[in-house]
């Protein structure tokens, strides 16, 4: 079931996509060669409680860290802790989010530790923009379908593939909500959007094939292949004046 919010119920959303939004911008900034991911985890879980939130990630399904932290090849869920060490050229994304006034936020981005290879910028800029491409098209009237061929037409059109099995989402009472938002699909087909409505609209795009695996952890997924993977997200809402990026600084 989709759920429609109000102008007040987003007003009370957009509070805590602004601490997720805060969260995972000082994340980012502390993303450098030598520091492990368990300390980035911390810096973004002690800021969303500075704020009078919760992270609601920690303890989702299972899930033991404030944060996902995925570096290189890995697409999404990387567990934080002491002993991945990130090092000069990896790209690390970073997923999180914030609990406040009973909605959630969720956002991710891929940040460069030190200097990264062309090739790996040019994924993390394709996959970046491929993100705002498919915001543009969330607009009411229209079909999620629109979302999923605009990112997969961009990045495609480049070389490079899109996940197919993990997918963006509705989110706002609950951190996944109807409808599914995938980074892919037809035009004019899929759910039609609405005022009110609020997703995750999330690529996560591969420099190589499609293909992905879990972990035994149960968690983390990586390319089958071994190559790079980028991840960007934000949390938008649909509204009569387009689309509103609620995770936006």
């Amino acid at each position: 079931m989709i759920v429609l919010k109000t102008n007040r119920e987003l007003a009370l959303m957009r509070e805590a996509c602004i601490i997720s939004a805060g969260a995972l911008k000082l994340a980012g900034e502390a993303v450098e060669p030598g520091v492990t991911t368990a300390e980035i985890d911390k810096i973004a879980h002690d800021y969303i409680i500075r704020c009078g939130a919760e992270p609601n990630f920690l303890n989702y399904n299972g899930f033991p860290a404030t944060s996902c932290i995925s570096i290189n090849d890995e697409v999404i869920h990387g567990i934080p802790d002491d002993k991945h060490v990130i090092r000069e050229g990896d790209i690390v994304s970073i997923d999180l989010g914030a609990k406040l006034n009973g909605f959630n936020g969720d956002n991710a981005a891929t940040f460069a530790a030190g200097k990264i290879s062309p090739e790996a910028k040019r994924l993390c800029d394709t996959t970046r923009e491929s993100l705002y491409l498919g915001i543009r098209k969330a607009v009411v009237g229209g079909r999620v379908g629109d979302i999923g061929s605009a990112v997969a037409s961009y990045c495609e059109a480049r070389g490079y593939s899109v996940v197919r099995e993990f997918v963006g989402h509705g989110v706002g009472y609950e951190l996944h909500e109807d409808p599914s938002v995938p980074n892919y699909g037809t035009p004019g087909r899929g759910v039609r959007l609405m005022p009110g409505m609020t997703i995750a609209i999330e690529p996560m795009i591969n420099m190589g094939k499609a293909g992905v695996k879990t972990l035994p952890n149960g968690w983390t997924v990586k390319t089958r292949d071994g190559k790079l993977s980028a991840h960007f997200e934000h949390t938008v809402a649909i509204t009569a004046d387009g689309p509103k990026i609620m995770t936006l600084l």
